[in-house]
């Protein structure tokens, strides 16, 4: 079939990019082309390349139906659809930061990765490998217009919210956008420690001028954490001259906090009213989709391959990215020592035994964690470690095998004595049971975070 895939698969996104929100067009079609078009006569078979397994498995189980119907209208005849993984070769690698063709030369490959490190950003942090859900999608739009429009979109753009949901990573996507676009622009990203730390030396030394030129000359200032500011003196009223010095020059400011200016005790008002004067969006916790995505991209970005049960399984157990990025460095270091490819096993040793397990064996015991599920779904100690089978007892006793073996990192047989002598093939049963329904059922996921809340 002679067909311009490139410019038809462009038509196509167009009609499905009015279908979906922009987060999820983001996310899903960004990266996606066709690969194999064949004219069947009647009908047109068109195989269409994703990025990612994952991608491909998501793409295909929700939006089979509107790709279809968009590339039959556009083709005119029906088509039956193929998905494979496949990189687009007309698209840089999301995942390893490279710059655009600008800077095609080494020479300016080298100047734009020092440009980054005087910045103080990680190269790693771009808006292509950040994964777009609706807990986040606001904060994301705002950080692309910001990029797009710096000192006039919004200024300043607050960030808020707990610890791992990608602030960070937003904030530095920005001056990394930046640099790439304006590598003369003066870009910094500090924490609101850095900050006071510079203040207190400039004092110390007399160089207070040239802290002062560090700072007020910037075309763009990020400062992580800025809750830790409140309380200090000094440090606020710096602060506050140097965000009035930066945007009434027209540079940009972008702050994160772990909570919203209002609830930020001891801080001035007068700076308060002015972060309040910007855009403040906040970031909820991932959901079980989008930490999915989170691993499939971290692990991309450590050239570990997972398998979709793997991605699941992980995600499942992790509440943030940075628990997720735990995760995986305890599945490369188990790789390096064993010198073994990745099992389901050894994703279920490193979410055993890995830092995040060993803090919590200090906070809760085994009876403790018999009690906790005991009263989350309100039945009898004597019924959940008894023998029978009814479900509404069955499966908060598999629930409870999972959290002893995966969340205490317990043996099996072990788990098995605990909950009533039982052999260990139930127990691991029971475990494969709970992580296989953690990634289709949400029922099972808040009953699983509000019991580990417990805990």
């Amino acid at each position: 079939m002679n067909l311009d895939t490139k410019s038809t698969w462009r038509d196509i996104l167009g009609m499905v990019k009015v279908s979906v929100s922009p987060a999820i067009f983001s996310t899903w079609f960004s990266q996606t082309h066709i690969t194999k078009a064949d004219d069947l006569g009647e009908r047109v078979l068109v195989e269409i390349g994703c990025p990612t397994s994952f991608a491909k498995n998501t793409i295909e189980s929700r939006y089979f139906g509107l790709i279809q119907n968009s590339i039959s209208k556009t083709l005119g005849k029906p088509a039956d659809l193929t998905f494979i993984v496949h990189q687009n070769p007309d698209t840089p690698h999301p995942i390893k930061g490279v710059p655009t063709p600008l800077f095609d030369e080494q020479g300016n490959v080298q100047e734009f990765v020092d440009s980054l490190r005087t910045a103080r950003i990680k190269p790693s942090f771009t808006f292509e490998n950040f994964a777009v859900s609706g807990s986040n999608q606001m904060a994301h739009a705002a950080a692309l217009a910001v990029s797009e429009s710096l000192g006039s979109a919004y200024n300043p753009l607050f960030i808020w919210g707990g610890v791992g949901v990608g602030k960070t990573h937003l904030m530095q996507a920005v001056g990394r956008s930046i640099l790439l676009k304006k590598p003369e622009s003066l870009v910094l990203s500090c924490t609101a420690e850095d900050f006071t730390n510079d203040i207190i030396d400039g004092i110390r030394n007399k160089t207070t001028q040239e802290v002062r030129k560090k700072y007020r000359k910037l075309n763009l200032l990020m400062v992580d954490d800025i809750q830790f500011i409140a309380g200090k003196e000094t440090a606020q009223e710096e602060f506050f001259h140097t965000f009035n010095a930066v945007t009434s020059a027209g540079g940009q400011v972008i702050l994160t906090s772990d909570r919203h200016p209002i609830e930020i005790s001891r801080l001035e008002e007068r700076l308060r009213s002015r972060f309040e004067a910007g855009l403040i969006v906040d970031i909820a916790p991932p959901d079980f989709e989008l930490k999915c995505a989170i691993v499939q991209i971290k692990s991309l970005e450590r050239n570990i391959p997972l398998e979709m049960d793997q991605i699941q399984m992980i995600a499942a157990n992790a509440e943030s990215a940075r628990k997720i990025e735990g995760i995986l460095i305890k599945i490369m270091n188990e790789v390096h020592l064993k010198k073994s490819s990745i099992t389901t096993e050894l994703v279920e040793s490193a979410l055993s035994h890995g830092e995040e397990i060993n803090e919590k064996l200090a906070r809760s015991t085994p009876e403790q964690t018999i009690d906790a599920v005991c009263k989350y779904y309100q039945i009898g100690k004597r019924l959940i470690l008894g023998d029978t089978r009814a479900r509404q007892i069955a499966r908060p006793r598999q629930m409870l095998m999972y959290l002893l073996r995966t969340r205490l990192g317990i043996a099996y047989e072990e788990v098995g004595r605990l909950v009533g002598n039982r052999d260990h093939s139930t127990v691991m049963h029971a475990v494969n049971k709970i992580t296989q329904l953690a990634t289709t059922n949400v029922q099972i996921r808040e009953d699983m975070l509000k019991i580990k809340n417990v805990l």
